[in-house]
């Protein structure tokens, strides 16, 4: 008959390594939410819509045009004068590129127009306006 030895330790459970695990996710996820949303780095003020699609094409053309008159195309700041020849470059590699116009809420109409008539010139015609998700 085997007799048990009472001065036997117990096995433990050292929860150090998931505890850094835990921690390493968690600075994952929070660096990972900071690059989720660029829209919030850039200084448009976007109108409202309560109708619309998203786009999430990978070779979508973006034209941001601020409240002051500036025209940015795919993050980059460019004149209005080399706007045309840049879209016409863009349409010959593929002439199906979407282009979505974001606009500041408070920029002139005929601002706008003219980005979407260069387009039209270029040969780029699937346009599409940018705009804040309406309530």
């Amino acid at each position: 008959m085997k007799i048990s030895d009472s001065n036997e330790d117990e096995p433990i459970l050292n929860l150090t390594p998931m505890i850094d695990v835990v921690f390493q996710l968690l600075i994952f996820f929070m660096v990972a939410t900071t690059f989720l949303d660029p829209e919030k780095e850039i200084g448009i003020e976007l109108p409202e819509a309560t109708s619309g699609v998203a786009s999430e094409e990978a070779e979508e053309l973006i034209i941001n045009i601020f409240a002051d008159g500036r025209i940015v195309l795919s993050g980059r700041e460019i004149p209005s004068d080399d706007l045309l020849s840049e879209l016409k470059a863009a349409a010959q590699a593929n002439p199906q590129t979407p282009v979505t116009i974001r606009g500041d809420r408070l920029v002139h109409h005929e601002r706008v127009v003219q980005v979407m008539d260069a387009c039209g010139q270029a040969g780029l015609l699937n346009l599409a306006v940018g705009t804040m998700e309406g309530i």
